[in-house]
């Protein structure tokens, strides 16, 4: 019996092994398909090796003590291309710094699947299209800044479902339409201590109406 016992312990501890190897090079895969995606023009991202048991010993990739990325640093690197939608299989992924490249294209809904996700910094891009609403599922996030990119269309109403936000910032892009309420009230109702949506081409009136609110800004307001 007691060698049964001994048998079947030894076999789950390998299959959680094996599971843990599986999901770190699924990861990998990912993020190898995205610097395929890229253009690199500076090298940063040679030591991105697919040949490699998991991305945990790459440049610019932290994991967590089960091998999973939690956090991938790119800012100013030089890169440029697009974001692919299988970011968002990153499921243990907190921060996403890809801010002051060159990134173009829209932002993949997929990355609103991020569920432990606590920083997102895309800004300083040159991305279309428009902010995804998928991003109000992701309830960690403290961090959301997408200013200076190309981004249209209105602010997602989502986004007010977003109450652990410490800064939001959509500055200096192409959006219009007003402020959702809903974001709006995270002055009231979170922890918001940033929100700046100037430089677009929104209508409407915002006052700061809270004095822990450091900027509320809108100077493009018609």
């Amino acid at each position: 019996m007691a060698a049964q016992t001994g048998a079947a312990l030894l076999l789950t501890s390998l299959l959680i092994t094996l599971a843990t190897i599986a999901s770190s090079n699924t990861e990998g895969d990912i993020l190898y398909a995205q610097r395929q995606a890229w253009n690199d023009p500076n090298g940063v991202l040679q030591s991105w090796d697919p040949t490699l048991v998991d991305p945990c010993f790459w440049f610019h990739v932290c994991c967590n003590g089960d091998k999973s990325v939690t956090r991938v640093d790119l800012g100013n690197a030089g890169i440029s291309g697009p974001l692919i939608p299988e970011l968002g299989q990153l499921k243990n992924l907190r921060y996403l710094e890809l801010y002051e490249n060159k990134l173009s294209g829209p932002i993949p809904a997929t990355l609103g699947n991020l569920r432990r996700l606590v920083s997102l910094d895309l800004y300083s891009n040159h991305l279309t299209g428009i902010i995804p609403a998928s991003l109000g599922n992701i309830g960690t996030l403290c961090f959301l800044r997408v200013h200076r990119n190309r981004l249209a269309g209105g602010i997602p109403a989502s986004l007010g479902r977003l109450t652990k936000l410490l800064r939001l910032e959509l500055q200096e892009n192409m959006l219009t339409g007003t402020v959702p309420l809903e974001v709006l009230s995270l002055v009231f109702v979170g922890d918001l201590t940033k929100l700046n949506v100037s430089k677009n081409s929104l209508t409407g009136t915002i006052r700061s109406s809270k004095q822990r609110v450091a900027t509320i800004i809108q100077d493009t307001l018609k």
